[in-house]
């Protein structure tokens, strides 16, 4: 028996291993959108993306942390309902690539980084042959970099996601709405009130995310530490002492460009504080996530309405009832008084009144019913006069 026990215990333990086991995947994607299934712990993580355990942890899917999007400096972590992910210069780290709210994610992310690639190689390649004016106004018009590709990815999927869920909630809402209107039940009431929690469920996650994108746009310093291409090219270009790009042509066959490339150089680090691109991608999406939490809030508003409604419903029920037992109490008083007259005729006591005068008796019992049918009515009409009964 104790050799029983103690199996059982082993295999609890194992089961609750397997429940509480957090997976290590994460997939790695480049430029060109190829993945690669990696699986790796936090310390590899930290050395390959250089970022602190701190920023890690917010990673951590046994540990609850609200919606954020933190700027490092070689890294951007994203940290967005389901989508956790570390997005550097060259690649994007998204984690647990096999959840069933990932996997849109991964492929979405194989399909638009490739094309944005070779859509600036083909810009690259039109570059060469004009002007040096023109060259700089479309290489700013076309530049996008890869984290930002990235990061639109991200924010397009949790956008889409939430709205998602959002249309679904309205689907089930409204009806149900509907019904318990047009009858009040306590299917209907538990119905509605489960439909009622996961709307303020889904309204917190709006939240948290509206709020992210918010505290990001009203912060210029924020917006400029996504910029990690920017950062990676002013570390590795050799400048001089007057802040202007210090880079000399090896061969006369680039000549042609130095101009070009001096101007675009100074364009670069003249712009180190423009954050105008990010702040319109970031804009687009929190508008969209603002039109949810509107879905969300017009929701909730309709079923404000829809208690209130059934509040006045309910008062007006219990007014019928008070009418009721007003009604009851009344005839009631009244009924007692005749039962009161009853008593007394009824009582086995001689009475000399009594001795031939049959008729007596019919006269007590029509005016007695007169006196009661009149304290009746004078009851009632006493409490319409006060409105305690409707008309």
């Amino acid at each position: 028996m104790a050799r029983e026990g103690f199996i059982v215990a082993v295999e609890t333990q194992a089961s609750l291993k397997k429940k509480t086991a957090v997976s290590r995947n994460w997939v790695v994607l480049d430029h060109g959108g190829q993945g690669t299934v990696l699986d790796l712990d936090k310390y590899e993580i930290m050395r390959r993306v250089s970022i602190h355990a701190r920023d890690l942890r917010i990673l951590d899917p046994l540990l609850s942390y609200p919606s954020i999007i933190l700027g490092r400096e070689r890294a951007i972590v994203l940290n967005l309902e389901h989508i956790k992910a570390i997005v550097t210069s060259e690649e994007v780290l998204l984690r647990d690539p096999l959840d069933d709210n990932v996997v849109p994610i991964v492929e979405e992310l194989q399909r638009r980084l490739p094309m944005v690639t070779a859509i600036c190689q083909d810009q690259a390649e039109d570059e060469e042959h004009q002007g040096a004016r023109d060259d700089v106004e479309s290489g700013e018009q076309n530049e996008f970099p890869f984290e930002f590709r990235a990061l639109e990815v991200a924010l397009e999927g949790i956008c889409s996601f939430l709205d998602a869920r959002t249309r679904e909630l309205e689907t089930a809402a409204y009806p149900a709405l509907d019904e318990l209107t047009s009858k009040i039940s306590s299917r209907n009431l538990d119905r509605v009130r489960k439909l009622k929690c996961a709307m303020t469920r889904l309204t917190s996650r709006v939240q948290k995310v509206r709020d992210e994108l918010e505290q990001l746009l009203d912060d210029d310093d924020d917006m400029a530490d996504l910029y990690l291409s920017r950062k990676s090219a002013g570390a590795s270009s050799p400048v001089s002492g007057s802040g202007i790009p210090n880079w000399f042509p090896d061969s006369p066959t680039i000549g042609s460009k130095i101009s070009r490339t001096s101007n675009r150089s100074l364009t670069t680090f003249r712009g180190e504080n423009d954050i105008e691109e990010l702040e319109m991608l970031l804009e687009a999406y929190f508008m969209q996530i603002e039109g949810t939490l509107n879905k969300l809030t017009t929701l909730r508003e309709y079923i404000d309405d829809t208690e209130d409604y059934i509040n006045i419903q309910l008062d007006n029920h219990r007014n019928q009832l008070i009418q009721l037992e007003l009604f009851l109490s009344s005839g009631t008083v009244c009924l007692s008084v005749y039962s009161l007259v009853a008593a007394i005729f009824g009582m086995n006591i001689p009475y000399t009144w009594k001795e031939g005068h049959g008729h007596v008796f019919k006269w007590v019992v029509i005016l007695a019913g007169i006196i009661c049918g009149s304290l009746f009515l004078s009851i009632i009409t006493y409490a319409r006069h006060k409105g305690l009964v409707g008309s």
